[in-house]
């Protein structure tokens, strides 16, 4: 069954919903985040500061405007300021969160997923091992400086799935967020939320960019690579996504992401062995 992260608030992680750069003298700080130790995050909130949201081990789900992003290993979630989102983890995620003041880089003024090196993740890593009360001397000023040189950087990932706040559009996207196997075709869910075909057609294209066929496995590369992050099987994620077979599911994976699941979860591991 797919998994339902986030959804309990018991214990809240620091610097969940809010952080004041104030104390840390610089144009940048950075917080890691194990959440053996706290349930997942899950209340819509936003910084002041601009935020990446780093995946180590596990993975992380954010929903911000328009959009959800998956954040895979050896990638961050890039949040400008002001920004109102939410995060959701799976059990064994492992994050750092790095919070940048507003005109510190330039960084992009949406949302996104951005690559993260290995350079970069160790920058941000050492940054982190910094307590509030350390002294910034002139040579963490320059490693904050690189860093963020860096950040700015880093190549986009397409690992969005756009939303709508259209009434037809979302009722839809909710239904399947719920039930990714549901395979009812365009003109079903268009009897469904009671309209034409061509114009459900014309709606999906005009709200989100992109076909409902390409829309609906965006959703499932989405969610597969959540599930596989937490600790899924594929077998067992292209059943909960409604496959036909494990390899149907596997020639999707590749067509999106040019390689098969568990070489690319292999290359990751490869590359956050020290997290």
């Amino acid at each position: 069954m797919i998994s339902k992260s986030g959804q309990s608030l018991n214990k809240r992680p620091p610097c969940s919903t809010a952080c004041d750069l104030s104390l840390s003298h610089g144009p940048a700080m950075a917080i890691r985040m194990d959440f053996a130790d706290y349930e997942a995050e899950g209340l819509l909130h936003q910084h002041r500061q601009g935020q990446l949201i780093v995946a180590l081990h596990g993975a992380v789900t954010c929903r911000a405007e328009s959009g959800v992003w998956i954040v895979p290993p050896d990638c961050g979630f890039w949040v400008p300021g002001g920004v109102p989102h939410s995060n959701q983890v799976t059990s064994n995620a492992r994050l750092t969160y790095l919070f940048v003041e507003p005109g510190a880089a330039m960084l992009p003024a949406e949302c996104c997923t951005l690559s993260v090196s290995p350079m970069l993740r160790e920058m941000i890593l050492r940054v982190a091992e910094l307590s509030e009360g350390d002294a910034r001397d002139a040579h963490v000023d320059r490693l904050v400086r690189v860093m963020l040189d860096e950040l700015a950087l880093m190549p986009r990932e397409g690992l969005e799935l756009p939303i709508s706040d259209h009434p037809k559009i979302a009722l839809i996207a909710a239904a399947l967020l719920a039930d990714p196997s549901d395979r009812r075709t365009l003109g079903q869910w268009a009897e469904h939320v009671a309209v034409s075909e061509r114009s459900l057609k014309r709606l999906m294209i005009q709200q989100t960019g992109l076909s409902f066929g390409r829309w609906r496995r965006q959703l499932h590369l989405v969610i597969a690579l959540r599930e596989l992050a937490g600790g899924a099987t594929v077998q067992q994620v292209a059943g909960d996504l409604g496959y036909e077979s494990t390899t149907a599911f596997i020639v999707m994976f590749r067509k999106a992401l040019g390689t098969t699941p568990s070489r690319y979860f292999a290359d990751r591991l490869l590359s956050t062995e020290r997290a």
